[in-house]
């Protein structure tokens, strides 16, 4: 990766003041500052001033219960591509069921078996990202329910993201907080970070509702998760190239 493109992700990925972060929690600065200084809020000094990583303040919140603004969804557009939406990208990754594996490892190698990934698409590597994600964290966001890489976008060359679903025939120990074994995994891959960030957003905002994250609980039909997803989707705000066309 050149300079110029690490510097670019730095900046679509740690673009939130403490004011903004503080917005986007539903919570005052106050509080922001005080995350901060307990060591419990990631946060990165650029040019003197807090910034924060978007992804992770968004598993933050998930991970300990926060509600967030649906003003995470009006990003600044400096891309005129329309935004992809939560269930075409289900649909696009697919939802499995009764995947074989005993240990982080296994479990990885088979998600990314079960992914739909254009023939060019080197797996291996693939998997090999997702275990070093791993090594440096659990991604295990609580309530047996985990998504590899969420900090960090797998940008691959793909005409359109997708999130992969899989549901593991028993529950691996994935070094969650709440100790947990996880039993359901989503996978995200994205042509771009802006479209992993924005597709991030919205199945984080999916899973606080308790009817979607009951159906993933319930390992219902791909049917059943498909019309919850949408029934969240439908309340949530047009990106903006949407909003346009309307």
């Amino acid at each position: 990766m050149s300079v110029a493109s690490a510097e670019w992700i730095l900046g679509e990925m740690m673009q939130l003041t403490v004011r903004e972060a503080a917005k986007l929690l539903t919570v005052s600065e106050k509080t922001i500052y005080g995350w901060i200084n307990q060591g419990s809020l990631p946060a990165y000094r650029i040019n003197e001033q807090y910034r924060f990583n978007r992804a992770e303040l968004l598993e933050l919140s998930t991970a300990q219960k926060i509600n967030f603004s649906v003003e995470i969804f009006d990003q600044p557009d400096n891309n005129s591509a329309t935004l992809p939406r939560l269930v075409p990208s289900l649909e696009a990754g697919g939802i499995f069921y009764r995947l074989g594996g005993h240990d982080k490892e296994s479990v990885l190698r088979a998600v990314v078996e079960s992914m739909h990934l254009p023939d060019g698409v080197d797996r291996e590597f693939l998997f090999r990202v997702l275990l070093a994600r791993e090594a440096l964290g659990s991604t295990s966001l609580g309530d047996a329910i985990a998504i590899p890489h969420v900090r960090n976008p797998v940008v691959l060359n793909v005409q359109r993201p997708s999130i992969c679903l899989c549901f593991l025939e028993k529950p691996i120990e994935f070094g969650a907080l709440d100790r947990q074994p996880v039993f359901a995994l989503f996978s995200l891959i994205s042509p771009t970070v802006r479209a992993h960030l924005h597709l991030l957003s919205r199945l984080l905002f999916t899973l606080h509702d308790a009817s979607f994250k009951g159906a993933i609980t319930r390992q219902c039909s791909r049917e059943e998760i498909l019309n919850e997803a949408r029934r969240v989707e439908d309340s949530l705000p047009l990106p903006a190239m949407d909003r346009e066309e309307k």
